[in-house]
């Protein structure tokens, strides 16, 4: 019985170390003084190719609206990439980033925002906009996936994700359905706009590796450096492999 006793006394002092370790390595969001900013451009390298026509071969008369071009590469003319998403892996201070509801519309059969980063613990609104039956199917393995049938009088379906991950989503009754949930457990995380360009804000000075992920060119990361109450400029080149 002694023995046991100790036994269940080692695991549960290490069972306490572990949490606290845990909580040690978390997040922590509070007042940023003399905060720093990154920004640049995600461009890339060599000739981008030309988006491919999506074929609508369901529900027509709501998806055939709008001509519909392949998301997974989006190339402006500058070449920069829309839709990268860009984020510091090892920062473990900085400014808050409160838990809120974000939205992920179906609209026209094309996912609103095609790539939504949310705060980990956030819930998000599914909408559907198009009044006809979707089906929401999550591939994801830190957050519980689901498959979910969205009926035309369903407007709104809520999901929460806890965990910080990379969620691709899809449509079991529109096969072209694509979308991204990217969940993170710090704010300094941003999807590249139009032009490829992002920043992020209020970032305290030190050294970090910035990552730039795409869903279609993979990871590629840097250091970097943020002085106090200075711009960091970054243009990275992503290439096809």
């Amino acid at each position: 019985m002694n023995t046991i006793r100790k036994t269940l006394a080692v695991a549960a002092a290490a069972g306490l170390i572990l949490g606290i370790a845990t909580q040690a390595t978390a997040y922590e969001g509070g007042e940023v003084k003399d905060g720093g900013t990154i920004s640049g451009s995600i461009k890339l390298a060599g000739a981008p190719p030309a988006r491919k026509e999506i074929q609508v071969t369901k529900d027509k008369e709501i998806c055939g609206k709008e001509k519909h071009l392949s998301w997974d590469l989006i190339v402006g003319p500058n070449k920069g990439i829309e839709n990268a998403v860009v984020s510091l892996t090892d920062v473990k201070k900085g400014k808050k980033w409160a838990t809120a509801k974000a939205t992920l519309d179906q609209n026209g059969c094309v996912y609103k925002p095609h790539v939504l980063v949310v705060p980990a613990g956030a819930t998000v609104d599914i909408l559907n906009s198009d009044g006809i039956l979707h089906n929401i199917h999550t591939y994801s393995t830190a957050n519980p996936a689901f498959n979910k049938a969205q009926p035309k009088f369903k407007k709104v379906l809520t999901a929460d994700f806890k965990k910080p991950e990379t969620i691709k989503v899809t449509c079991d009754a529109h096969g072209w359905m694509l979308g991204w949930i990217v969940v993170s457990d710090h704010p300094y995380v941003a999807v590249t706009d139009e032009k490829g360009e992002f920043t992020l804000k209020d970032v305290p000075p030190g050294q970090y590796k910035l990552e730039v992920w795409h869903e279609t060119l993979g990871k590629s990361a840097k250091e970097v450096t943020v002085k106090p109450k200075e711009d960091t400029k970054l243009h990275i080149e992503l290439a096809k492999k």
